[in-house]
């Protein structure tokens, strides 16, 4: 599964060069240099937009079309790869080209359950992985338009797949990282053979960080960084 990810790049000139996006200045800023993008967040996205690629800003979390307001109910940030072609209400985006997308990262996280007992119960470690070098790339996404009250939202999710070598470790789950500029414009023209499966494992690195980044709403480049153990308190007589 994915449920945080990095997009660190502090500008979209870069971004929009990678990704072939038509108009650099349309990322929005907030979506970028980002450490800890959480569900519910605006998320820089690019779609298909009159033979061009657009940059876009959408939440993250699925509003399908029966929702009648927002963070109520089934809105997920995650889609199964293996069914999304067939299960509501992915099923009609997944057959619309239009309606599929690049959702722009450079990293992600996943959280392993501690097994020492010096940790405390229940706590988890988080691991960032990241692709050819930590460069930008792309999940596979799929996106909606819905009006909620006064409101069009625009709204995300992203596929998953089954984890390869690397990430097996640490969840059975992986995003749909698509392999590079080919199958990103591929996926974005409606195909979808051999673009959904795991990245090869040669290609990612897994490594601890923060664990400061579980708590949603914390930012910035230190979350990347394991930080040094605790030294014990010592003991004195006074």
């Amino acid at each position: 599964m994915c449920g945080r990810y990095t997009l660190t790049t502090p500008g979209g000139r870069a971004l929009a060069e990678r990704f072939v996006l038509a108009d650099p200045d349309a990322i929005e800023p907030e979506t970028l240099g980002r450490f800890n993008v959480c569900p519910t967040e605006p998320v820089a996205v690019a779609i298909a937009d009159d033979e061009q690629r657009a940059a876009r800003t959408m939440r993250w979390g699925l509003v399908p079309p029966w929702a009648r307001e927002l963070g109520k109910g089934f809105q997920p940030i995650n889609a199964r790869a293996e069914t999304a072609a067939s299960k509501a209400p992915f099923a009609e985006l997944f057959e619309r080209p239009e309606r599929r997308c690049l959702v722009l990262a450079d990293g992600w996280y996943e959280w392993l359950k501690a097994e020492r007992p010096s940790r405390p119960p229940g706590e988890r470690l988080p691991f960032r992985y990241t692709v050819d070098d930590g460069g930008p790339f792309a999940f596979a996404g799929l996106w909606a338009r819905r009006r909620i009250g006064s409101e069009l939202v625009h709204s995300v999710c992203i596929l998953t797949c089954s984890a390869n070598a690397v990430c097996a470790p640490v969840h059975d789950r992986m995003p749909v990282v698509l392999a590079g500029p080919d199958e990103e414009a591929a996926w974005l023209a409606g195909e979808t053979d051999g673009l959904l499966g795991p990245l090869v494992a040669e290609r990612c690195v897994a490594a601890p960080v923060n664990p400061a980044v579980n708590t949603a709403g914390v930012e910035g480049a230190q979350l990347l960084v394991v930080p040094p153990p605790e030294e014990p308190a010592q003991l004195r007589l006074v």
